[in-house]
């Protein structure tokens, strides 16, 4: 039965209590790995590793580079706004340069390493790992996080004139790993407001094989599903989702990812990933920001995680603005550091 994957990963009143209605109770790890049990494999079969194109060769960028790249404006134009509000998400080729990405990569690779003393490429197979909150500690993650230029864009898209840091998320979907299951972030971020917009930043190109994320487009299929009851014990709410969306004939964009190629979702849109059928490591920067001046909802769900981690000393129903939410765009320091 699915309950007996899912069930056994939640401890307290998230295992005895048949509804969401109740704050998380472990780490953020365990979060992860209760949420990817809620994934319907049944149709994928057995997942057979097989090897990629080597990451591309690059010149990796010095601190004074990366502080230039990521603070110089990306030329967003008119028919991609109008694309990310019709559909929910974009996907921008050349958001950050080869030199940057590998850049990127070394380091994350390196923190997932040491947080969780296991081998990336090949380690930790069969699991999703996450990090949170990196840019409190580590100075060239806080580059990326908090880089104007990535910033803007998400204003941009949005079209609001401020957007705060909610946080950030080191993503790496291991060897193996299976699907993450279907979803939007309104079900995640304990926000009230639609102008949430999440910065989904490979650090590796990804082909079909590793699983690039899958938007389903109109952003409007959410609609599709809203009645749908989420269940925290099995795979009922993905298999649901999925079987909505195909007998609406919702069209699904699982296209690979580019080099230095970044997507930009909203919190409305639905999206799903394939598993991870290399031998390495999906390494990806969440970083999600929100319209300056919005609120914590009233009542915060498990599915929000460790929400207060990131906003400490808000409340809900207060405005979502701690020291750990700064304003990213406008740019408060200036382009050279």
């Amino acid at each position: 039965m699915d309950n007996e994957r899912s069930a056994p990963l939640l401890v307290g009143q998230n295992a005895s209590q048949s509804d969401i209605n109740q704050q998380w109770e472990q780490d953020n790890q365990s979060w992860w790995d209760w949420y990817v049990s809620l994934a319907d494999n049944s149709n994928q079969g057995e997942v057979e590793l097989r090897d990629v194109a080597p990451i591309p060769a690059a010149n990796e960028l010095d601190d004074a580079e990366i502080t230039k790249e990521l603070a110089t404006p990306y030329a967003l134009g008119v028919e991609e706004r109008i694309f990310f509000r019709k559909n929910g998400y974009v996907k921008l080729k050349q958001v950050l340069s080869p030199g940057s990405v590998i850049r990127l990569r070394r380091e994350l690779a390196r923190m997932l390493r040491e947080a969780f003393n296991t081998e990336i490429d090949g380690g930790a197979q069969n699991r999703f790992l996450s990090l949170e909150m990196m840019w409190l500690d580590n100075a060239l993650i806080r580059q990326y996080v908090l880089s104007p230029r990535i910033a803007k864009i998400a204003a941009e898209l949005l079209n609001v004139a401020s957007v705060r840091l909610y946080h950030d998320n080191i993503l790496s979907k291991e060897p193996g790993c299976g699907r993450t299951p279907w979803h939007y972030d309104d079900h995640h971020f304990p926000l009230s407001t639609n102008d949430v917009v999440t910065a989904w930043i490979p650090a590796q190109p990804i082909p079909a094989a590793m699983g690039p994320l899958a938007f389903a487009r109109p952003m409007s299929a959410y609609k599709l599903v809203e009645n749908i009851e989420f269940n925290k014990f099995d795979k009922s709410y993905d298999r649901r989702v999925s079987d909505a969306f195909r007998a609406n004939n919702v069209a699904v964009d699982d296209a690979p990812f580019e080099l230095g190629e970044v997507s930009f979702h909203h919190n409305l849109s639905f999206h799903t990933a394939s598993a991870n059928r290399t031998r390495q490591s999906r390494i990806v920067l969440a970083n999600t920001y929100y319209a300056d001046g919005a609120r914590v909802v009233d009542s915060p769900t498990m599915v929000s995680g460790d929400w207060q981690k990131f906003m400490p000393g808000v409340n809900p129903g207060e405005v979502a603005a701690s020291e750990l939410n700064p304003v990213c765009w406008p740019a408060t320091v200036d382009e050279d550091g």
